[in-house]
């Protein structure tokens, strides 16, 4: 679900930038995997799920796809759907992310770095070659929110709690606490510079 609904919001971000439809399935792969391509280069899971399982690739020029022969369907699906679908991609990359680097035996602070890398890289790099500063760095409570997700995943599993369970209560942290901080317009604090 998470491939899907980042590779949307990558395309629809390529049209809006006015790319053409290899621009667009370019900027639809990258918001999707970007993060889990990035996490498993550092940690050397290589080579990377998103080369070695074409369902990955698969799906997220699939969505790219579907957007590009159905954009004006895409305009009309409510702002609030959109936000919420993107907080659950966030909450499962997150909690993927912080679970795999666990597994290569990676440190537990690096391993909540990886959750946060999963969920936020893609865009990160979908921003970058779009020219823009990437959201992660100046949007309201985001990548904050994928950081408490991975937390609690890497305690849990440090505590050898139940696994399903840490993974759904770090979905459910970061996908709760990004609803939070868009509902509250919650941000983090910045310099104002006058």
């Amino acid at each position: 679900m998470g491939v899907a609904v980042f590779a949307v919001e990558g395309a629809l971000d390529a049209i809006r930038a006015e790319l053409d439809i290899l621009g667009l399935l370019v900027i639809a792969f990258t918001t999707a995997l970007g993060g889990g391509l990035l996490r498993d280069l550092m940690i050397g899971a290589i080579p990377p799920n998103s080369v070695r399982d074409w369902r990955y690739p698969a799906t997220a020029f699939l969505g790219g796809g579907v957007v590009f022969f159905f954009y004006q369907l895409f305009q009309q699906v409510p702002q609030g759907l959109m936000i919420t679908l993107d907080a659950a991609g966030l909450a499962l990359f997150t909690v993927a992310g912080a679970g795999k680097a666990m597994e290569f035996g990676i440190n537990p602070l690096l391993s909540v770095l990886m959750g946060a890398v999963t969920a936020v890289g893609g865009g990160t790099i979908r921003d970058i070659l779009l020219n823009r500063v990437p959201g992660v760095l100046q949007a309201d409570v985001y990548a904050a929110a994928a950081l408490a997700g991975a937390f609690v995943v890497v305690l849990g599993l440090r505590l050898n709690l139940t696994r399903w369970v840490v993974m759904t209560s770090g979905a459910v942290v970061c996908f709760a606490l990004r609803m939070v901080a868009v509902w509250q317009h919650w941000n983090l604090p910045r310099v104002m510079v006058q």
